[in-house]
């Protein structure tokens, strides 16, 4: 029987390359966000920590070690800082063109496997808090796990 030398299969967060690239990302993601005549009056009161809380919580959302969730908050948390901050379509598709700007002038990976599972789950992150922007309570289960974004269905690049 031949033996499984299979290398692991990298999870997103590592593909991309672990905290210091999500960390970098998001400081670099939020200085443009202040500067955007869209977004910037809906952040220009953000905590100091926020860009650290939302890197930590995309880090571990795309398999990274779960940061957010020991020491800043859970998904349910995560919901809660959304309620009653009325952001529109407008507002997300902006945030989504920054942020996809901000990880190619970092070069995040650019291989299709990564980006359409970054993609996606960022087109499914926006979309909720954009829901729950416009309520003003949580209707969800104060025990909700924290979402897990893997490769989906492509694969990886790695994968041939």
């Amino acid at each position: 029987m031949a033996e499984n030398n299979a290398t692991p299969i990298p999870t997103l967060y590592e593909w991309a390359g672990g905290m210091p690239v999500f960390e970098t990302l998001f400081d670099k993601f939020y200085d443009k966000v202040l500067a955007d005549d869209i977004l910037e009056p809906v952040f220009k009161h953000m905590s100091p920590q926020h860009r650290l809380h939302v890197a930590h919580f995309v880090a571990e959302v795309l398999g990274g070690p779960k940061v957010y969730s020991e020491s800043e908050g859970d998904h349910f948390r995560m919901i809660q800082k959304h309620l009653q901050k009325y952001l529109t379509e407008t507002h997300r598709k902006r945030w989504m063109e920054l942020l996809l700007q901000t990880a190619d002038e970092l070069s995040l990976p650019s291989d299709p496997e990564f980006r359409s599972a970054f993609l996606a789950y960022l087109e499914w992150g926006t979309r909720i808090a954009v829901i729950n922007s416009n309520t003003a309570e949580v209707t969800e289960d104060p025990n909700v796990p924290m979402p897990q974004w893997g490769w989906g269905v492509p694969g990886g690049p790695f994968m041939g």
